[in-house]
């Protein structure tokens, strides 16, 4: 399709909208302002968030150290959430094994909910809480780390890893937020990082900052020791 032609059907399809908009809607000039100022207010809620979560920075980094101690023991990292928790931690995990910013060898990191197969399996024959709580049964260590994500604290499954963690050996953590949830009130971490959000999309920016951060230490600790 040649140039000219392109343009004359985009025009065509322009034709069809109206030059002006029924009474109650606003033109697209007056849209684009009102969707500005909305993310410029979500912008600020966003910077509000990470003030006041300042005070993590010192837990994350006892959380990094932990972490880096696992790895040079040559144990392993365990991660598990739901939904855009899940995806955290299949990012965080990569990064470990990958890379983040530095290149350093390969570490080993596991999310535990990339294998179709075991949830499926854990689902319909244990049930859904047990779906991460199985995995770290069979493949977790003394001396290895299971981090959990949950932006409530209440995710029965991650609750229930959590434990089997612990009951196997592990070291525990959990990225939550609101008040901490029952994994807060129950201690069932040994480190656990509440964002002081009760807005889920904002306690998972945090989360994957805080993620960031417990990379860019294992970064340093095991780049140019080849």
């Amino acid at each position: 399709m040649s140039e000219t032609v392109y343009e004359a059907s985009i025009h065509r399809r322009l034709d069809r909208f109206p030059a002006t908009f029924p009474e109650g809607r606003i033109n697209l000039k007056s849209d684009r302002a009102a969707v500005t100022a909305e993310f410029t207010r979500r912008y600020q809620e966003h910077l509000a968030v990470f003030e006041r979560s300042q005070g993590l920075l010192a837990p994350t980094a006892a959380l990094a150290e932990a972490a880096i101690s696992v790895l040079e023991a040559g144990g392993k990292l365990l991660f598990c959430g739901n939904g855009g928790s899940a995806a955290d931690a299949q990012h965080i995990a990569t990064e470990c094994t990958i890379r983040f910013e530095t290149t350093r060898k390969g570490l080993p990191a596991i999310a535990l909910t990339t294998d179709s197969s075991a949830l499926t399996a854990a689902s319909n024959d244990l049930g859904y809480e047990q779906v991460f709580a199985r995995q770290v049964e069979a493949l977790g260590r003394p001396g290895d780390m299971l981090v959990g994500l949950t932006t409530s604290g209440t995710s029965a499954n991650v609750t229930a890893a959590l434990v089997a963690a612990r009951a196997g050996g592990l070291a525990t953590a959990c990225l939550t937020g609101r008040d901490g949830g029952e994994i807060a009130a129950g201690r069932l971490a040994d480190h656990c990082l509440v964002v002081p959000s009760q807005i889920t999309a904002h306690i998972q920016e945090v989360h994957i900052f805080l993620g960031h951060l417990l990379c860019a230490a294992i970064d340093d600790a095991f780049t140019d020791r080849e």
